[in-house]
């Protein structure tokens, strides 16, 4: 039993799934979400100027959802628009080409409910899966790790968008996505939110993300440029404070994030952070950490570091790294 103050805590979550010509795997979403243990729900499809059968596919389905059909603009802009319509007091977010695991948002309900404070965001592990839904690869994070420095959910890439569950307010308080981002609109607005909500992370496996040709990441040129742009922008705004208690001064907090976008297709935000490295290092002459040697330390640890970059990665990248 899920209890809160003595009443059961039950809020109505709002599923969102944004899909521009996601006919070939837009059923298999739906029946995830359909198939979830956690029943107060609705699901919210947004039709962003498909010219396939997506339109037919979701209206299959009949009052078991809401739809909605909007010219394209992209997915932000998909998003927006469910953000307007919801009804409910928690955001979740599912790409119309992954699958939600049926306990997803029921595991998620039961931690809030232990919460007093729920000015949080959950995240969690999750799995790759192929065109055809075989699973290639589970991603399972530090836990230990993220709950002591849970800024690195988001600098070091970890945060599927699939996992998370978002309070509505989150969105009233800090606005929508930004519809002038193509493929980073997710993290950029993440990090707005880690101002004031922590991050916290599940260790268990509560959604699949498929890799395939077709997808955005794979096609879009805004993919490396974009990524550049919010990599600097998130180092530069983390507070001093804020690197010194992760990595005890601020040349191994860059430091750190050079070993991490080293294995990204972010070049040039690697060289800010080796630059800045080098000038805290001169600066202040304190101790350095080796990450070196500390980042790799077993099979499975080698996967999560190689997939880290996964959310805004061209596809030949993760190809490259899943084998």
């Amino acid at each position: 039993m899920l209890q809160s103050n003595n009443q059961k805590f039950n809020p109505l979550v709002s599923i969102i799934i944004p899909v521009f010509n996601g006919a070939n795997y837009l059923r298999e979403a739906i029946e995830s979400v359909s198939a979830q243990t956690y029943v107060n729900i609705e699901t919210i499809i947004v039709n962003d100027g498909s010219t396939d059968d997506t339109e037919k596919i979701a209206k299959s389905y009949g009052d078991k959802i809401r739809y909605f059909a909007k010219e394209n603009g992209g997915v932000s802009s998909a998003l927006n628009l469910a953000l307007k319509e919801m009804k409910g007091e928690y955001f979740s977010w599912l790409s119309h080409d992954d699958l939600f695991l049926p306990n997803r948002l029921e595991k998620q309900i039961e931690i809030l409910a232990t919460l007093k404070d729920r000015n949080v965001i959950l995240y969690s592990d999750f799995e790759f899966i192929d065109e055809n839904a075989r699973k290639i690869k589970t991603m399972r994070l530090d836990h230990k790790m993220l709950m002591s420095k849970p800024e690195y959910a988001l600098f070091h890439g970890h945060i599927n968008g699939n996992t998370l569950l978002i309070p509505k307010k989150a969105f009233d308080q800090y606005g929508f996505f930004d519809e002038k981002l193509k493929c980073t609109q997710d993290y950029a607005k993440w990090f707005e939110m880690m101002k004031t909500y922590k991050f916290i992370h599940l260790p268990a496996v509560l959604a699949k993300y498929r890799v395939h040709k077709s997808q955005a990441s794979s096609i879009s040129p805004k993919v490396v440029v974009e990524g550049n742009a919010l990599w600097i922008k998130m180092m530069q705004e983390l507070p001093m404070e804020t690197k010194r208690r992760l990595e005890g001064n601020e040349a191994n907090f860059y430091k750190k994030m050079v070993f991490f976008l080293k294995q990204t297709p972010y070049t040039e935000a690697m060289k800010f952070a080796n630059k800045k490295a080098n000038e805290n290092r001169l600066k202040n002459n304190k101790s350095e950490i080796d990450y070196s040697k500390a980042w790799h330390i077993s099979d499975n640890n080698e996967i999560k570091s190689k997939l880290q970059f996964m959310l805004f990665s061209p596809i030949k990248f993760l190809k490259k790294y899943l084998g």
